[in-house]
């Protein structure tokens, strides 16, 4: 058990490395951007993938329609494939972006080829590994530290998610917008120290029977990427649900000795806080991962202070990672789990 988690802990402790990298690798690959991001050509930009590619994809998505006031989607790669009439209807110029960390999953690499050659299809795609099948097939934007050993994706994640992201205000053209990416780089440091001594004590002192994460908007897919890092990293099952969606009959699962995990945004805080005060009344451990501490937030029983109250919900996606990934990690060692190696799991999926 020693040796348990040796490559996931020190993944999710150099994601601020990876974001740094992939900022300067940005730099170098404008041209992408052009070419892709800014191109007026695209009716529909539709972001896929699969698993935690997937949930990024939707946070990719979400921040495209903010930023660029244009029409974007985001799928499941086995979606396009096999149901293309449902997700791409005829008719549109589609710009289709593949998310794999690998970029060797099945699903995408398929899903990309079979609409490479359609009318009214161009590919890209967003990876760790330049050389991989689907880097081949989709000229990609590469995060160069992203590369993991552990099979469950961390520093990928945040990585890449944030490559994205900043590409994508590259392409708004806003100054302010890449201002606040940058702001999030700066700040992402000091928040993955500060979560490994937040999540610490908070594992070693409760025993929780079911977890649940909460958000909204842009932060909906990042909730779901918590959601998954505890069911691969230690085996508990969990859900994860749009915060105010969840009080339309999912409220009833909770109790005491659940956990509920609110992804605060800044948009729609004051809803979202009064749902987090109604799971509290219910007996629920509720934790609270928000941009800026405030009174409104006393009845939590945790709060972790991510900053970056002044730049939006979207440019502090990434900053919401850290805590949510130790969680998985610190609760997986508590339950005599190797997080490196889940069960049932490879680090690619084949079919």
């Amino acid at each position: 058990m020693n040796n348990f988690g040796q490559y996931t802990y020190p993944e999710i402790s150099a994601q601020s490395e990876a974001l740094q990298a992939a900022w300067e690798q940005l730099g170098k690959q404008q041209s992408w951007i052009d070419q892709y991001l800014t191109n007026s050509a695209f009716d529909e930009v539709i972001f896929i993938g699969s698993g935690s590619s997937y949930y990024q994809a939707l946070t990719m998505a979400s921040t495209y329609r903010v930023w660029l006031n244009r029409a974007a989607t985001a799928y499941p790669s086995s979606e396009l494939f096999l149901f293309r009439e449902q997700t791409a209807p005829a008719g549109r110029n589609y710009l289709v972006i593949g998310v794999s960390r690998s970029g060797e999953s099945t699903e995408v690499v398929l899903a990309l080829n079979s609409v490479k050659d359609l009318p009214g299809f161009t590919v890209a795609a967003i990876t760790c590994y330049e050389n991989s099948t689907m880097a081949q097939i989709a000229p990609s934007l590469v995060s160069p530290l992203g590369k993991e050993t552990s099979t469950v994706m961390t520093k990928s994640f945040s990585s890449m998610t944030f490559m994205m992201q900043a590409a994508i205000a590259k392409a708004a053209g806003s100054a302010a917008l890449s201002s606040e990416m940058e702001a999030a780089l700066n700040l992402d440091g000091g928040v993955v120290s500060k979560a490994d001594a937040f999540i610490q004590p908070i594992v070693s002192g409760n025993k929780f029977s079911k977890y649940v994460y909460l958000a909204m908007g842009s932060l909906y897919g990042i909730s779901l990427e918590a959601c998954l890092k505890i069911k691969e990293m230690s085996y508990v099952w969990t859900e994860a649900y749009g915060t105010l969606e969840f009080r339309h009959g999912p409220k009833s699962i909770v109790e005491p000795g659940a956990l509920v995990c609110l992804l605060l945004s800044e948009k729609a805080r004051g809803y979202e806080v009064k749902v987090a005060e109604e799971m509290k009344q219910f007996g629920a451990f509720v934790m609270i991962i928000t941009a800026k501490k405030g009174t409104d937030l006393d009845f939590a029983d945790a709060v972790f202070e991510i900053g970056g109250e002044n730049i939006s919900d979207e440019a502090r996606a990434a900053l919401y990672l850290p805590a949510l990934q130790y969680l998985g990690y610190y609760t997986a060692l508590g339950r005599g789990v190797d997080p490196d190696s889940p069960r049932n799991l490879t680090q690619v999926v084949k079919i």
